[in-house]
């Protein structure tokens, strides 16, 4: 619904020709840059580093070259071409400030002290002074270092900084800012303060079941254990259980597609695509979930390729938007933590989640023709989290069934390469 603006990679001025990056923006956990779709001159910035921006606004205004050159600081348009877009262009500012200032509006009174200001507050200001504590007369007393004497980010966080080391004037400006017994207070960064809010609306926003199952997985671990080796030398990479997880989920989707859903208002949308979302840790703790879309139309080798691919670039920070979005249903392997079983949270707005623990080897009762016999195992727990406003538990529990029958009866002689 809306990004950051992280970097204005153009200035005032500045030629641009179509495809250029000409902004850097964060949406949710992604970085990306922002492509020109224009061949021209940047001629004003409408937005600033640092505002939340509604998806579908316009950035900037653009002399483009060619026959339909406008000279956009002119006041008295002459040509028919020239009107038309200094219409068009007061349309897209007008509609621009509009939007940015109602979901202002709506967060925060706009204030005035005095204060050359423009009455704007950026949403992600406003954010941070709700967080912060901060009342409506102190935000109207920050100085704005942005366009329009406008308040920024860095504005606000500086004033924060400063008021940490003064005494507060009244009760509701009194903020806790250390602690006793040498603890020491961390900021959560933008990615970590964007998954906490994720995962608190999720659980107001779903009804969450947990169901458990364990799946015998010793066919499997056999059949990896005899490819890899070979599947390295040839493809310079690791095959892990994370493709082979995926495909079991993907055919029980096919055959379970009331899972493949989610939900608006009073109606329920089944997704035509199959998007698998793979929650994958980063290096500074971090969690991000690349999707793989179109899954059920990749073979193992194919999945495999791509599960590899995702990891690389989410662990190198190289994910572009695309790579995030659009997921329908998603899995977790939280065995690559040493961990037996999970309750994971259901991304919104999807109805599911699939969590594969540990496998380990155990003593187990192996049933046979002849009879019971005790042997070692090697035994994996799934956890399968759904939403119980829609998915009731005999369609929760009999998809993470059939997701276990795929497991347990894997085709032990089938190539990989």
């Amino acid at each position: 619904m809306e990004c950051t603006v992280l970097h204005r990679l153009k200035e005032i001025g500045d030629k641009v020709a179509i495809d250029d990056s000409v902004l850097e923006v964060a949406t949710d956990k992604v970085d990306t840059e922002v492509p020109c779709p224009f061949e021209g001159t940047i001629k004003e910035w409408l937005v600033d580093k640092n505002d939340v921006v509604l998806i579908g606004s316009p950035v900037a205004l653009i002399e483009v070259d060619g026959n339909t050159n406008v000279d956009l600081s002119s006041n008295s348009p002459s040509t028919p071409e020239e009107i038309a877009a200094h219409e068009a262009t007061a349309v897209l500012e007008k509609d621009f400030h509009e939007a940015v200032a109602k979901k202002s509006d709506s967060a925060l009174p706009a204030v005035s002290n005095g204060i050359e200001s423009n009455g704007f507050y950026s949403p992600l200001v406003l954010s941070i002074a709700k967080e912060e504590n901060i009342s409506t007369d102190e935000l109207a007393a920050i100085g704005g270092t942005g366009a329009e004497n406008r308040v920024t980010k860095n504005d606000i966080l500086a004033y924060l900084d400063t008021r940490k080391h003064t005494v507060p004037a009244t009760p509701e400006s009194v903020k806790t800012v250390s602690v006793s017994g040498g603890n020491e207070i961390i900021e959560m960064d933008r990615m970590r303060k964007m998954i906490s809010q994720r995962m608190t609306e999720s659980r107001k926003i779903s009804a969450h079941v947990t169901s458990f199952i364990e799946a015998d997985m010793t066919t499997v671990v056999k059949w990896r254990d005899a490819v890899k080796n070979e599947y390295r030398k040839k493809s310079g990479d690791s095959i892990t259980f994370t493709p082979i997880l995926i495909e079991a989920v993907v055919k029980a989707i096919r055959d379970y597609p009331m899972i493949n859903i989610s939900v608006d208002g009073d109606k329920i949308i089944r997704k035509k695509d199959i998007n698998i979302g793979m929650a994958v840790a980063l290096p500074d703790g971090n969690l991000i979930v690349p999707v793989i879309h179109h899954a059920d139309q990749y073979d193992l080798p194919g999945l495999a390729r791509k599960v590899n691919e995702l990891a690389k670039k989410a662990r190198e920070n190289k994910l572009k938007a695309d790579d995030v979005s659009g997921g329908t249903y998603t899995v977790s392997n939280i065995g690559a933590f040493g961990n037996l079983m999970g309750t994971p949270i259901i991304v919104q707005p999807q109805v599911a989640i699939m969590a594969f623990g540990a496998i380990k080897k155990k003593p187990a009762v192996i049933e046979t023709p002849q009879g019971d016999l005790l042997g070692i195992r090697s035994l994996m727990f799934i956890s399968h989290s759904y939403d119980h406003r829609v998915v009731d538990g005999s369609l929760g529990g009999m998809f993470l069934k059939k997701v276990n029958d795929y497991l347990e009866n894997f085709d032990s002689h089938r190539t990989l390469i």
